[in-house]
């Protein structure tokens, strides 16, 4: 049988995660009327004296700092039971990062991984991280890291790689970059958590009483008959015009620009890519003359939402396939249209867990001493991490784990090849993107 060589769990260790879950339930619900004294009688000083105030603001640390000390500990036994007796280093408060071979069919995997729990140390943020401001960029994860002081990263999405376009959805800060492909697997991050999904596009223009569906933003043309909106994010030119096709340029919701080649993209608007029968019935028109005077006051508006509605969703980045859905092996590469990339390679994964600690794989491979995992394979390694939902990132030569400026795992080429986007990790009050 194809069974992944991870530890199991020691009896002590069992016993230790139900006693310190037990200290823990009774510190958050009895802890105000027991040793912390949060809100007891005793501890509740009416009067304005300065040593009341202190008092209070001394009660309120401890029970503050009690309950981190038990998040910690319980979080130690997770680790234990996941990881077993490996490599653990501490990167910062709340992040660790674990190395580790293990033997599948008697092959070696090297396996890099980090963890982060963000209840040890929220002022962490995930979020995906680009090449350039333009999409059609590339760069190392390395340098994009640095770019956006990232203290360590992973590489991100598929990419078009010619160009560097991301191939499926990305969103930064609410922004959508790019819409999906074939509906495959997303991350979305929110503020206090993380969802994972199928995803697909749920975009229209509008003009005055008409409706125009949109197939995809900033994405490369698939099909001559999609309608495509192209914004600055994709660079100053729209991309060629299909056959029997047309260019509309869109600024401040009034029409500029249109023609059947590629186009300026205005910086406040957008282009509209798509056949020429499907604008004109859009806007009403029959005629250049009609088209200019029709449009002379009407306003043209995008709405951008995903399918389905991750209002409540900062930031998301796509890959594919599912590794692991509610808790149990999914992996669905047919269904999201994946041809080549189910055998052994050089991999990439994201998950997170049921107690919402978010964790990050690489699996280096193409050498004797790591041979690479397949999806089966990846998905066990994930859901022996204890992942309630993982999924694939673009994988092979694109599979680079930096920690701290320093490559940690084993590219197949040294150092990772460029890429288009990295998932990484940062400090809130180092935040900033690169220009």
């Amino acid at each position: 049988m194809n069974v992944l060589s991870l530890e199991e769990p020691i009896i002590f260790q069992k016993i230790a995660v139900r006693l310190i879950f037990i200290i823990f339930v009774t510190v958050i619900f009895l802890g105000d009327s027991l040793c912390f004294w949060g809100n007891s009688n005793s501890s509740i000083v009416h009067s304005q004296s300065f040593y009341g105030t202190d008092l209070q603001i001394h009660n309120k640390n401890s029970y503050k700092a009690s309950v981190q000390e038990v998040r910690f500990k319980l979080w130690q036994i997770s680790l234990a039971r996941r990881y077993g007796n490996v490599y653990k280093n501490k990167i910062k408060d709340g992040v660790i990062h674990i190395k580790m071979t293990k033997y599948y069919n008697n092959r070696p995997l090297r396996i890099n991984v980090i963890e982060y729990n963000p209840f040890i140390n929220p002022d962490i943020k995930i979020l995906p991280i680009m090449a350039g401001n333009e999409l059609a960029k590339k760069d190392s994860v390395i340098n994009m890291s640095q770019k956006n002081n990232a203290f360590a990263a992973i590489n991100g999405s598929y990419f078009k790689p010619q160009t560097g376009v991301p191939l499926g959805l990305m969103m930064v800060d609410k922004k959508i970059l790019t819409g999906p492909i074939y509906s495959r697997v997303a991350l979305g991050i929110t503020d206090n958590g993380f969802k994972m999904d199928r995803v697909s596009l749920n975009a229209s223009l509008f003009y005055a009483n008409n409706k125009l569906q949109v197939n995809n933003i900033n994405q490369p043309r698939t099909l001559c008959t999609d309608v495509l909106v192209y914004t600055s994010d994709w660079g100053k030119i729209s991309p060629k015009t299909p056959q029997y096709g047309i260019q509309i340029g869109i600024q401040d919701g009034k029409i500029i620009e249109r023609s059947e080649k590629p186009i300026s993209i205005p910086k406040n608007g957008f282009v509209i890519s798509a056949p020429k029968n499907k604008i004109d019935e859009f806007l009403n028109i029959t005629t250049e003359r009609k088209f200019l005077k029709k449009n002379q006051d009407k306003s043209i508006k995008l709405e951008i939402k995903t399918n389905p509605d991750w209002k409540d969703v900062n930031h998301i980045i796509s890959g594919g396939p599912f590794l692991i859905k509610n808790g149990e092996i999914f992996v669905d590469y047919k269904e999201e249209k994946f041809q080549a990339i189910t055998g052994k390679n050089p991999r990439t994964a994201i998950g997170f867990t049921k107690e919402g600690y978010f964790i990050m794989v690489t699996v280096d491979g193409r050498e004797e001493s790591s041979v690479g995992a397949g999806l089966i394979e990846l998905a066990k390694i994930m859901k022996k991490f204890d992942c309630i939902y993982a999924m694939n990132l673009d994988g092979g030569g694109s599979s680079t784990m930096q920690i701290n400026g320093k490559i940690v795992n084993s590219p197949s080429i040294k150092g990772g090849i460029i890429v288009s986007n990295a998932l990484a990790l940062v400090n809130t009050e180092k935040l900033t993107y690169a220009k």
